[in-house]
């Protein structure tokens, strides 16, 4: 696969820990659960109030593999098969070969390096299979737990975004990251 055929394939990514591969509608369930967490709901600045109808995330989830502008993939702990988050590339820019990079993990996979593996497996297939030059995400400052994720698989801070999200009555800042397929390079050859 290359950039030019986007994110047609959904692919099935097997790491020591996780395993990232396409949504069923089984796994509806599991993600309004995750979705409605106070940690997740924190963290990606979602309001705590935001009650999503269930119809409306089983027709989302259930149309994420006919995507081809986009990877949405869920994150299964190896360990016993649970869907415990999703990973996703998105905003696809064909013309520069960059997109911008999401994820969430829910309770159930948190601490245990589950995030970490599951953005370096969706990171390394956007350079390596899909031919990406850049991947890019934003990470809120109340969120340093993520943001040593995205430094340890190496993205780097490019700047601050100034009061992007007004959150719980606060202005909060996030910082913009990247990483170029040089680096990931360097990475893999270290």
């Amino acid at each position: 696969m290359n950039a030019t055929s986007g994110f047609s394939l959904k692919p099935t990514l097997h790491g020591e820990r996780v395993t990232l591969r396409p949504f069923t509608e089984a796994d509806v369930p599991t993600m309004i659960e995750i979705l409605g967490d106070r940690d997740v709901l924190h963290f990606t600045g979602a309001p705590e109030d935001d009650e999503t109808a269930d119809a409306a995330l089983r027709a989302w989830y259930t149309s994420r593999n006919d995507q081809s502008d986009r990877l949405d993939l869920a994150v299964v702990n190896r360990a016993n098969g649970e869907v415990v988050g999703e990973v996703v590339l998105h905003e696809w820019d064909p013309a520069n070969q960059n997109c911008r990079f999401r994820t969430l993990i829910g309770p159930k996979g948190r601490d245990r390096g589950l995030g970490t593996e599951a953005t370096r497996l969706i990171v390394g297939h956007g350079f390596t299979h899909v031919g990406l030059h850049r991947i890019a995400l934003s990470v809120f400052d109340f969120n340093p737990r993520a943001r040593r994720v995205y430094e340890k698989v190496g993205f780097v801070a490019e700047g601050v975004e100034r009061e992007v999200l007004r959150h719980r009555g606060e202005w909060v800042n996030a910082t913009a990251m990247s990483m170029l397929a040089s680096e990931w390079a360097a990475r893999a050859d270290a």
